[in-house]
């Protein structure tokens, strides 16, 4: 299987994905500690560390659709020998022998005076070669017949009797499947059917590479969407320490201990779920990678060792759109198809055609045995034997390979539909499913290049995301810490410093989620080139 030939779409992702390296950049330090934390959490089990590139090299050894993927262009193989194999020489061979005993029904019939029948035996060993040529529609049979033949008859010259017969023929079609016949399109087909089930094999790791590439991404980011709940949660917790601090010393009512204990237990709760969502991201990272027959499939707890990191990159529109239309899998796979269907005009076509077939057939053939004559009794040579001549079976063969007694013939034939026939229908249908197929085509490549360009520009969206994030995660620390400093000098309420605390854990989400979105987007947009994306 063409399998290294294949393996170019992963290259073509992971070239795409340069701008994805393993440090946290702009985050606060609390997400660089993901990893360790969820080694602790509550689902024990071994640990897999794993980088992004070792899930994929995994992926594309292990995932069970594309083993069930890979064995298509494999039955794609068997199906083109199939129709290969019309072509290969079929050795035919008959052995047979014979006795009978029949009445005489006429004076000829001599079989002696005693004899009330004429009994005959005869024995057949024939074999020989034929088969349809790879060229021009053509067909050939080679024989070599072998008989021998006894009989009571005395009116026989030679008994027994040996018969040697070498006949070659060979049909050629003028007209009518000179250029292509029914063989020769399915033999096409089953070709073209194995490139695009190549083609769709590519497909298929080109997807698979980007699924396991975004899921890994998915769950980077619900680690440090944990991270980042934690660390609210730290947040809300000290708030409450202090607020009861400060109650116990009378300077702050005990009714405002509530709301800061309504915080935290708001964000106990977005730790939980964080938690919920890293093991169902885990879970998906693993049907991906993994072959349910690994040990500790279920058990074992992945650690991604790679982190998300933002170095803008430069997009090509231009040439992300030309690669697109020329190696996207749906495109190549429509111009295969459009191919088939050009083949198949052609077969129609020339189906259309009279059919005229010639023939030329040669022949040689020789006798041999035992040759007696017999003494004449009135005018038949029925008496007792005069003399004998042996001639054997090599001398036969002999006399049939040197063509002593040649014969051949040749013949055209030829035969016409008078009206319409159902080639010329077929032929129609034809032309106008080309028809159909290329304004498909040229449709699907004005949403391949819609694709591609509205890949760039998330590309670019996110990119412009991941600064304004960053600018807003900073102003958002900035102003809590201007509020504790004013909820310290008696400036401010509780309300104030919780509501800041909100701000900054949504402004560390959304840098966060900006950070996921952008490094997706850049390995969509390297797949996008190749494969169509599907689970957008």
């Amino acid at each position: 299987m063409r399998f290294d030939s294949l393996f170019c779409a992963r290259i073509a992702v992971s070239a795409g994905l340069a701008a994805v390296s393993v440090s946290v950049s702009g985050l606060t330090p609390v997400h660089a500690q993901t990893a360790p934390q969820l080694a602790t959490s509550a689902q024990q089990g071994p640990v897999q560390r794993l980088s992004i590139d070792d899930a994929v090299a995994t992926a594309l050894e292990q995932n069970l659709d594309l083993q069930v993927q890979r064995i298509n262009p494999e039955l794609q193989d068997l199906t083109v020998s199939q129709f290969r194999a019309a072509y290969t020489p079929n050795f035919v061979s008959t052995i047979s022998t014979a006795d009978q005993t029949q009445p005489s029904t006429s004076f000829l019939d001599s079989g002696g005076a005693s004899t009330i029948g004429i009994s005959s035996g005869q024995s057949i060993f024939n074999f020989g070669l034929q088969s349809l040529t790879p060229w021009a529609g053509g067909s050939f049979d080679v024989r070599f017949n072998n008989t021998r033949s006894t009989t009571t008859n005395l009116l026989q010259s030679f008994n027994p009797q040996l018969n040697n017969v070498l006949s070659a023929s060979y049909s050629q079609p003028l007209l009518r499947n000179f250029k292509i016949d029914g063989t020769r399109q399915q033999l096409i087909i089953s070709q073209k059917n194995k490139e695009i089930s190549d083609t769709q094999l590519k497909q298929a790791i080109t997807q698979t590479t980007r699924n396991v590439r975004n899921a890994y991404y998915d769950l980077v980011g619900a680690i440090g969407n944990l991270a980042v709940q934690r660390q609210s949660l730290q947040l809300s917790q000290q708030s409450l320490k202090d607020n009861r601090a400060r109650v116990e010393i009378g300077t702050m009512a005990p009714l405002d201990i509530v709301q800061a204990e309504a915080e935290v237990a708001t964000r106990e709760e977005a730790v939980i779920v964080a938690e919920a969502a890293i093991e169902r991201l885990m879970d998906t990272l693993r049907t991906l990678v993994y072959n349910p027959s690994s040990p500790e499939f279920w058990n074992a707890r992945i650690e991604p060792t790679d982190a998300l990191t933002f170095t803008p990159v430069t997009v090509d529109v231009d040439g992300a759109v030309k690669n697109a239309l020329s190696d996207r899998t749906d495109l190549v796979s429509a111009r295969k198809n459009l191919e088939i269907n050009d083949v198949s005009i052609r077969y129609f076509r020339n189906q259309s055609l009279p059919d005229v077939t010639a023939s030329v057939n040669y022949s040689t053939r020789a006798i041999g045995g035992l040759q007696v004559r017999r003494a004449l009794v009135g005018s038949l040579p029925i008496g007792n034997i005069v003399s004998s001549a042996e001639r054997s079976y090599f001398e036969t063969v002999k006399s049939t390979l040197a063509g002593d007694f040649p014969g051949w013939n040749v013949q055209v034939n030829m035969s016409y539909p008078i009206g319409g026939s159902t080639q010329e229908v077929q032929l129609a249908r034809a032309r106008l499913q080309q028809t159909q197929a290329e304004r498909q085509l040229s449709s699907l490549e004005m949403a391949v290049t819609t694709q591609v360009r509205d890949a760039a520009r998330n590309v670019q969206t996110n990119a412009r995301r991941v600064d304004a994030t960053r600018s807003s995660r900073t102003l958002a620390e900035r102003r809590l810490e201007a509020e504790e400093k004013r909820f310290q000098a008696g400036l401010t309420q509780s309300f104030f410093v919780l509501t800041a605390q909100r701000d900054l854990n949504v402004a560390r989400n959304n840098e966060l989620l900006a950070l996921v979105e952008y490094a997706k987007s850049v390995v969509n947009l390297a797949a996008v080139q190749v494969s169509p994306l599907f689970g957008q």
